[in-house]
């Protein structure tokens, strides 16, 4: 695996090797030892999770609060996505940044998200199935969501807004005003 640091720290772009033939192929998508090495610190990953979505599907930005707060480990086994993560660290010099990493099911790339981010993505191909893996349980008590289109932020989610399909939810997502900063306490794991 080939893990490289985004501009922001922490957050990881971790591309695997594909071993192919006229079969088809077969890739390790993860293996802690080789993980934790790459990223440089340990993670205890405790539930993975799946979704399936068409294209236009904006799912986030997604995250939770104090010590729910979740670090994820993501990847798209079908199809295509522009994967996002909005640093929310209050002590960081990149507060209020993001990433945006396309992560397609051909080249396998994978996005290692830490605690104190918020997350979301969205299918820019005709359909994705997303997998990601968090070192936190779900906790609907705690969980935020951030407004996919705060002008703070400035995303480009690469689609036209009229292909956009948002549950409730992530509609009335809060602004970048409205967030109350992760501080050191809420994104230990």
């Amino acid at each position: 695996m080939t893990f490289t640091e985004t501009n922001i720290k922490g957050v990881w772009i971790i591309e695997p090797k594909k071993f192919g033939d006229h079969r088809g192929y077969f890739v390790e998508t993860y293996n802690k030892d080789v993980f934790e090495r790459g990223i440089g610190r340990s993670v205890d990953f405790v539930q993975d999770n799946e979704s399936y979505s068409t294209h236009g599907v904006l799912r986030g930005l997604h995250f939770q609060k104090g010590r729910y707060s979740q670090a994820k480990l993501v990847r798209v086994s079908q199809g295509r996505v522009v994967d996002v993560a909005v640093d929310l660290r209050e002590s960081s010099p990149t507060y209020g940044r993001h990433v945006a990493v396309e992560l397609d099911s051909e080249s396998g790339r994978m996005l290692f998200v830490p605690r104190g981010f918020a997350h979301g993505f969205v299918v820019t191909g005709d359909r994705a199935q997303f997998q990601y893996k968090v070192d936190n349980i779900y906790a609907p008590q705690s969980e935020m969501t951030l407004k996919f289109d705060d002008p703070h932020l400035d995303i480009d989610w690469r689609l036209d807004r009229s292909e956009l399909i948002l549950s409730a939810k992530d509609e009335k997502g809060i602004s970048f005003d409205e967030v109350e900063p992760f501080i050191a306490g809420d994104i230990e794991g």
